[in-house]
């Protein structure tokens, strides 16, 4: 075989060096992205093990005061200590703390600071507000308490960008699947809580470690969570599909009727009267008072037992709507407590009572309504169904996927964080409202009904 010319056999030996040069950079940038990488996955694994331990120190002490309510209904008069005291301590000492949720947000997305008190004002307060009976849950605690931690540690260590994004998303992750027990929901939740119309997927990996450390830490030291499943899951007919499709529709009405309830309830303190302390006296003594003149007392605190009857099939429709309105009472007043665990009740309750009306089975009715008044109230849809699995198991999960987006639709852009950003409209109707956050938009379309 003849040799290659002197110009060929130049040409590859440059291609060759050019692609030894390209291999090494590839190597080298590749190394420098897993060192980065497992680097913050550390600091990921730190933050999911302390919400962990946070989970579990919360879970115990909502089981501790919520024993003692319950067999000391006079209890129920602290309520306008409780909630003049944590309008004076989150006045005085917050430093935005009462945003919650919101903060959390903002922060992820904007680098706001997440004061450090945040997380031990929201702790002691909450379970103050399920001692004397305030009607709350649980998940806005937890959110605040991990998004607390993860921005201690981002902050303690200077990360900015993509890294401290990740971080505060794991944290999200973290105090979701620790404190619901649900790790594959948790997983998402994280990556999909602070937007509408949008996954983080940059961040599922360490959302995914997150929410399983974080649930495996509070496992380990205790917490126990509540199983329940649907008893029947009928066969995917038209029939059927069309009567989940109309139950999603009222799901997501339920859900967008919870979001202005709670609106409602504090524009009206906040518009009317000036002094915040006032507001809270008085707020408080309207929660007192709807206990005394409804006999609502069943309704405080978590309620789990709404979700239990509700798959039993043994709730009426008064149930839902009662603990509608405690709740909104109860936040619009100020107190401390998440929005999830009374979410999941409204949902099961209704969802329950359905179930009997249609003369289908309850405990079906009952898991979709809990997940779609979920996911609609809180605009996470792939959460839902994720959320779905978690508790039920996968044998519905063709319904938890219809339920979950059209009560998703149906809800609009409503919602119980008004700081989401809509990065992905809805409906087409809607697509005024991109860029803007829940509230923005709520804001816009009052504004359009005024004008018009």
């Amino acid at each position: 075989m003849p040799p290659l010319p002197s110009s060929v056999a130049s040409a590859a030996r440059k291609q060759l060096v050019r692609g030894e040069h390209i291999v090494a950079s590839d190597t080298r940038r590749d190394l420098r992205n897993l060192r980065e990488s497992l680097r913050l996955l550390v600091l990921v694994v730190v933050v999911a093990a302390a919400m962990g331990v946070a989970a579990w120190a919360f879970l115990a002490s909502l089981d501790a005061v919520g024993a003692f309510r319950d067999a000391n209904r006079i209890i129920f008069l602290g309520l306008p200590v409780v909630g003049v005291a944590t309008a004076w301590l989150y006045r005085t000492y917050g430093k935005g703390a009462a945003r919650g949720n919101n903060l959390v947000i903002d922060s992820t997305l904007a680098n706001a600071t997440v004061p450090l008190r945040m997380a031990p004002f929201t702790f002691v307060c909450s379970v103050a507000t399920h001692l004397v009976g305030g009607s709350a849950g649980r998940e806005g605690t937890a959110v605040q308490i991990g998004g607390t931690i993860a921005s201690t540690v981002s902050r303690l260590l200077h990360l900015t960008g993509r890294d401290h994004q990740d971080l505060m998303l794991s944290g999200i992750s973290a105090a979701f699947g620790a404190v619901f027990g649900t790790p594959l929901a948790g997983t998402f939740f994280g990556m999909e809580m602070c937007f509408v119309g949008k996954l983080h997927y940059n961040a599922g990996i360490y959302c995914l470690v997150a929410s399983f450390v974080g649930d495996m830490v509070s496992r380990a030291l205790g917490t126990t969570h509540a199983a329940y499943a649907i008893a029947e899951v009928p066969a995917l007919e038209p029939a059927t599909v069309l009567m989940v499709v109309g139950a999603a529709v009222i799901f997501g009405l339920m859900a967008r009727l919870f979001s202005f309830a709670i609106r409602t309830v504090k524009r009206f303190w906040a518009s009317r009267i000036t002094n915040y302390l006032t507001a809270a006296l008085l707020g408080s003594l309207l929660v007192l008072g709807a206990y005394v003149v409804l006999n609502a007392y069943s309704y405080a605190g978590l309620s789990t037992w709404l979700v239990t009857s509700g798959l039993e099939g043994s709730t009426s429709l008064i149930d839902p709507f009662m603990k509608l309105l405690m709740t909104a009472l109860t936040l619009g007043a100020g107190f401390q407590g998440g929005e999830v665990t009374p979410l999941f009740g409204i949902g099961a309750s209704l969802g329950g009572w359905l179930g009997t009306v249609l003369s289908t089975e309850p405990s079906f009715m009952a898991a979709l309504g809990l997940l779609g008044v979920f996911g609609a109230a809180l605009n996470v849809p792939i959460t839902t169904i994720m959320l779905g699995i978690d508790l039920f198991g996968g044998n519905a999960v063709a319904y938890f996927v219809i339920v979950s987006f059209v009560s998703y639709l149906v809800a609009g852009h409503r919602g119980v964080y008004p700081a989401q950003r809509i990065i992905m409209p809805k409906r087409r109707s809607l697509d005024a409202d991109e860029n803007l956050t829940v509230d923005e938009a709520i804001e816009r379309h009052r504004n359009e009904t005024e004008a018009s």
